[in-house]
């Protein structure tokens, strides 16, 4: 395939994952999160190069979360949205909590309202394999399970009709900031961003300086090669135990969840812990924690009428000869 003079090594590397991921097909209605960093912008302008060989329906979002310092962030993404002859979406916050986790929350369900009223398949935004790196340090450092350890993927569904796509996870925030400086793409200087009081800022700033200085001068790079290698081992984990899923566990004359205890006695530790997480989600509607997932795993060669501690809303698990079923007490 031939580029212009004005496409870069980017330019190429953004078509080629696209081809090989499968992440933008051809003629997809696309929604690009623009923040007015350097990452979404990049990304912004990136697609808009590549609009001509993939013919996308493409418009920018964007999500103002009406804190103090954000004044005039709308209006600059707006311009932006005009100088690139895109249609602009946006949304402003009210009465928004003042964190990183409220932020994202909204952010998402914004961007998905948004997709679903105007007819977009697909949300793109900026992430990088920058970002992986710092999500995986941070979710580490909270205790999360291999899952967790993924950090950011490629895609997720946000709808059944509408998916979230991340194009730029092999890119490194370096390589956006320098495009962008190429291309005079006006970045907002987002003040935010420097405020140590948010996890993911101080991980920016200070942990990964000190891994690259200390440890190894390619740590964030290698950090998201190593969540590219959880996210495949977890998909694979994922689908064996959705196999296991459906052969052990049912549901009695009662409507409770059981898991019959001969069927997955003996499969690997890893496969137990997920069809137990499972059951619980499933039967529970609750996200369990790593002593809850191991009380029951416990129960799985435990003696008869053994129980757990209590779960969620009064529901124990008890041992039931060769079941472990799930019980709600009738008097929680």
């Amino acid at each position: 395939m031939s580029f212009s003079i004005s496409w870069t090594p980017l330019h190429h590397r953004l078509h080629q994952t696209l081809h090989h991921r499968e992440l933008l097909p051809k003629s997809a209605s696309v929604l690009i999160a623009v923040s007015g960093g350097q990452d979404s912008l990049c990304l912004g302008q990136l697609l808009r190069d590549l609009q001509p060989k993939w013919d996308w329906n493409l418009a920018i979002a964007h999500c103002d979360h009406n804190w103090t310092l954000d004044a005039g962030l709308a209006e600059h993404v707006e311009a932006i949205a005009q100088s690139w002859n895109l249609p602009y979406y946006f949304q402003l916050a009210v009465n928004l909590k003042e964190t990183e986790g409220a932020a994202r929350t909204w952010r998402y369900q914004v961007l998905t309202q948004m997709a679903q009223e105007n007819g977009f398949e697909i949300v793109v935004t900026g992430h990088t394999q920058s970002d992986r790196a710092e999500t995986l340090l941070y979710n580490l450092v909270r205790g999360a399970g291999s899952n967790g350890l993924t950090a950011l993927g490629w895609s997720r569904p946000l709808t059944a009709n509408i998916a979230l796509v991340r194009p730029l996870l092999n890119v490194t925030r370096q390589e956006t900031a320098q495009f962008c400086q190429e291309r005079n793409l006006p970045i907002w200087d987002d003040p935010y961003n420097k405020k140590l009081k948010y996890a993911r800022n101080r991980i920016r700033q200070e942990l990964i300086p000190y891994l690259e200085t200390h440890f190894h001068p390619q740590a964030a790079k290698s950090l998201a090669k190593t969540a590219e290698i959880l996210r495949a081992e977890a998909e694979y984990l994922q689908e064996v135990s959705e196999h296991w899923y459906k052969e052990a566990v049912s549901q009695s004359s009662t409507g409770n969840y059981q898991l019959d205890r001969t069927v997955v006695r003996h499969i690997p530790l890893a496969l137990q812990r997920r069809v137990i997480q499972q059951l619980i989600r499933q039967s529970l509607n609750h996200s369990p924690n790593f002593e809850q997932i191991e009380e029951l795993v416990g129960l799985l060669t435990a003696p008869n009428r053994s129980q757990s501690q209590p779960l969620v809303r009064g529901a124990i698990a008890l041992v039931s000869g060769n079941y472990l079923i799930l019980q709600i007490k009738m008097d929680a």
